[in-house]
């Protein structure tokens, strides 16, 4: 059952309170790398965290809350989403070096510019980070990884804010990760910026980064809307390959297509609607589950209301 819808006066009392950083109904379609969704309720884009802990104390302790970077692992059904969204891109933007061989860097920072910076410094391994398309706030959330590399490899601590805005730094060692998988200790906190660790490296440079991004650029759809990776790789193989055997490359439905040139993603080329894509989904999981019998499991978060 979807949650009730937020109270009319609420929402335009915090639409008061918040003027110039919180809009209703919102299309997701905006904010999100395949370029569909619709409507959030409210969608609230902080100033900074002090800006973002006041509004999370006024707003109802039942509402609905999400969170988004880049958008880039998301799918938000047509019928929008109930409660507010919370973007922290352009927010929490900081990045710095702590020491030698640590970074600060909050959510809001997209993953590439983390790469090219701590090049700059000569610290690494961090040029795969160049190859996840959103911000550290996802990529912490799921544990992305690009190119053999891993997000909470890297992780030494954790700042992370409650639902009352309470904030409190976590050491790495309280959550459970692994592949594409995070299990925080508290489920509603979300993260604002972490202390990575690196190496120091002599004679690191932007052509590393540039040729990982070549090699990527061949092998998948850049520059096309999708979500990057839809399914997570099952032990000892890829999505790619079994959605490829199936038969499934160039596949359509509506104006969603299976990438010709790299079978785990789906592109909207225009016209799609979240609907397409959902549905698309599902029958590449089905067809390989009964083909090979390997249940794919989505990278992709799907949520929101069905039109």
């Amino acid at each position: 059952m979807s949650p009730q819808r937020l109270d009319p006066s609420v929402c335009t009392s915090l639409q008061a309170q918040f003027a110039g950083r919180l809009a209703l109904e919102e299309p997701m379609s905006r904010h999100t790398s395949w370029h569909v969704g619709g409507p959030a309720e409210l969608f609230f884009e902080p100033r900074d965290r002090a800006d973002l802990a006041a509004f999370l104390r006024i707003l109802p302790a039942d509402a609905p809350l999400w969170w988004v970077g880049l958008g880039s692992n998301l799918l938000v059904r047509d019928g929008g989403l109930r409660g507010a969204v919370i973007s922290l891109h352009g927010a929490l933007s900081d990045l710095e070096r702590r020491s030698e061989t640590e970074v600060w860097c909050e959510a809001g920072v997209p993953c590439a510019r983390i790469a090219r910076q701590c090049v700059k410094w000569g610290l690494g391994p961090a040029e795969f980070f160049a190859g996840i398309p959103g911000t550290l706030g996802g990529a912490l959330a799921m544990n992305a990884g690009a190119f053999s590399g891993e997000t909470w490899r890297h992780v030494r601590n954790v700042e992370v804010i409650d639902r009352n805005g309470m904030i409190r730094m976590r050491d790495a060692s309280e959550y459970r990760v692994s592949y594409r998988h995070v299990q925080a200790p508290v489920a509603t906190e979300a993260f604002l910026g972490t202390t990575l660790h690196f190496e120091q490296r002599e004679g690191v440079s932007n052509e590393a980064i540039r040729d990982l991004l070549v090699e990527r650029k061949q092998k998948q759809p850049i520059g096309e809307w999708s979500c990057g990776s839809v399914f997570t790789n099952p032990p000892g193989d890829h999505a790619a390959r079994l959605i490829e055997a199936a038969g499934l490359k160039g596949m359509r439905i509506g104006g969603a297509l299976v990438s010709p040139k790299h079978a785990n993603f789906i592109v909207n080329e225009g016209k799609a609607t979240a609907a397409n894509l959902e549905k698309l989904i599902y029958c590449i999981r089905d067809t390989v589950a009964l083909r090979f019998g390997i249940h794919l499991n989505t990278e992709v978060r799907i949520v929101g209301d069905v039109a």
